[in-house]
């Protein structure tokens, strides 16, 4: 039997970015119970996407009962509701086998990861306020992408001096504006630019100069999207509500370090769940750029 629930987590504070701002993570909870045994799995719909709960909701209930794993893969598309059921189906065979989900996925045993703590998109004074208020933290994310970010991220290194930045535009910037802030991003000592432009609009990076390292996110999907990178992007962000679950997130890795890209893991709004399936993928033997988590729901700790 498979069964949908819906939950609201108010979040600690508004999270912006490019694309509007979020008080609350509307997360969908797949459960699948068999032979006694009960697997659980989750998705957070991305309307950038076409997703609502409406929609995720009916492709779940619409699949049979007893769909396998490998079904799962051609029954439904990449995106959150394969994502759910993906993960609760690995859920449900660790628990039936009594083993852990990286032992049946052949992964090595989980260890310590570097993470990224985010800063919403917000204010100079704001961004410098949450920057000196995690300071301490070695890797900071910080949310720009508007016309006008220069002083929001002098702000960022104001407030955080010694803390790596990653910068995330979310689409928002052109190719001018992402040409005249490059050089001061690499001033300001940013190791990495995600997304700066629109995916379907970033063939143009190909043909620019790159001065520090670019990750695609809104631009890569699954494996299949990776050719379409290459030699625009130099890491791949992979999220499990994109690839439609840990399955194809470990075929997308696989495929990702075999053509040379850098990873980043990111688990966005999801709870303990979600949190510990992208853990597995994102322990590796070889070491990744930078994995993050986003603000947090005032349910953790």
């Amino acid at each position: 039997m498979i069964t949908v629930t819906r939950d609201t987590f108010p979040l600690a504070r508004s999270f912006t970015i490019s694309r509007g701002s979020k008080t609350e993570a509307r997360v969908l909870t797949v459960h699948i119970r068999r032979d006694g045994v009960a697997g659980r799995g989750e998705c957070v719909p991305y309307a950038r996407y076409g997703e609502t709960l409406e929609s995720v909701t009916a492709q779940i209930e619409a699949l049979p009962p007893d769909i396998s794993r490998e079904a799962l893969q051609t029954a439904l598309p990449p995106g959150a509701a394969r994502n759910a059921v993906d993960c609760a189906l690995w859920d449900l065979a660790a628990k039936a086998q009594g083993r852990r989900v990286w032992e049946l996925a052949g992964l090595p045993r989980p260890g310590p990861v570097p993470i990224a703590y985010t800063l919403s998109l917000d204010t100079p004074e704001t961004m410098r306020e949450q920057a000196a208020l995690h300071a301490h933290r070695p890797l900071l994310k910080i949310k720009l992408g508007t016309a006008d970010d220069m002083p929001r991220l002098e702000a960022v290194r104001q407030g955080a001096p010694k803390s790596r930045l990653i910068i995330d535009a979310n689409e928002g910037w052109t190719a001018e504006v992402y040409a005249e802030l490059a050089p001061h991003l690499v001033a300001l000592g940013v190791v990495l630019v995600e997304q700066p432009l629109p995916a379907g609009q970033d063939d143009i990076l190909a043909r620019m100069q790159r001065p520090l390292p670019v990750c695609a996110d809104e631009s890569c999907h699954d494996r299949h999207s990776l050719a379409g990178l290459k030699g625009k992007y130099d890491a791949v962000n992979i999220k499990l509500d994109k690839t439609g679950g840990l399955t194809e997130a470990l075929a997308t890795r696989q495929l990702a370090r075999e053509m040379g890209f850098t990873l980043m893991v990111e688990r966005s709004r999801q709870l303990t769940v979600t949190q510990m399936v992208a853990l597995r993928l994102r322990f590796q033997r070889q070491p990744s750029l930078a994995t993050h988590s986003v603000v947090g729901t005032t349910t953790q700790a």
